[in-house]
């Protein structure tokens, strides 16, 4: 490969001292082209890269602030909503123990009645059997008496003839005479 130089001065082409030109040689002219474009850049450039940066700067500082204020909003949320929260489960807890405490008065009640129950079908009971053995008693006593009047009314009949019926009667009816002068 030649010389970049070594084309440029083969092609005879030398700009004069003086006058204003384009130089072709890339070599030479690169670093003061560089240097010219970077200097512009930086002259007039900074005013623009300097507003670029300061409304990127309170772009992020606006945003900086509005995630701080969200932030605060969402930490004044939370605070409320554990407040809630710990409402609640103290509610709650009211109503479990409020719960219990009824529950076990319900019981208690039921138990009484329960028992109240019991203890009137025992009285019931009681006086059933009471009542079956009084009428038990009556029926065996009407039957003893039913069975002792036959025996003694078969006594009499066997026993009595004419003669004693008529003495018996005539005694009853003096005895009857004797009280109603009494009760006269």
């Amino acid at each position: 490969m030649k010389n970049v130089t070594d084309s440029f001065l083969s092609l005879g082409y030398w700009p004069s001292a003086g006058s204003f030109g384009f130089n072709t040689d890339i070599l030479a002219t690169n670093p003061i082209n560089l240097s010219v474009v970077l200097g512009v850049l930086i002259f007039f450039g900074k005013g623009v890269l300097s507003d670029l940066l300061d409304n990127r700067k309170q772009r992020i500082l606006k945003t900086i602030r509005n995630s701080e204020e969200l932030r605060e909003g969402a930490l004044d949320r939370l605070e409320k909503a554990r407040a809630r929260l710990r409402k609640v489960e103290t509610e709650a807890d009211q109503f479990r123990v409020n719960g219990y405490s009824e529950i076990e008065r319900e019981k208690l009640n039921l138990i009484n009645s329960t028992y109240k129950t019991l203890e009137q079908l025992e009285n019931y009971k009681n006086e059933t059997v009471h009542f079956e053995q009084q009428r038990a008693i009556n029926q065996v006593r009407q039957r003893v008496f039913q069975q002792a009047l036959q025996g003694a009314l078969g006594t009499l009949n066997s026993c009595l003839n004419n003669e004693l019926h008529l003495r018996t009667i005539s005694t009853n009816i003096g005895m009857f005479g004797t009280v109603k002068e009494i009760t006269d």
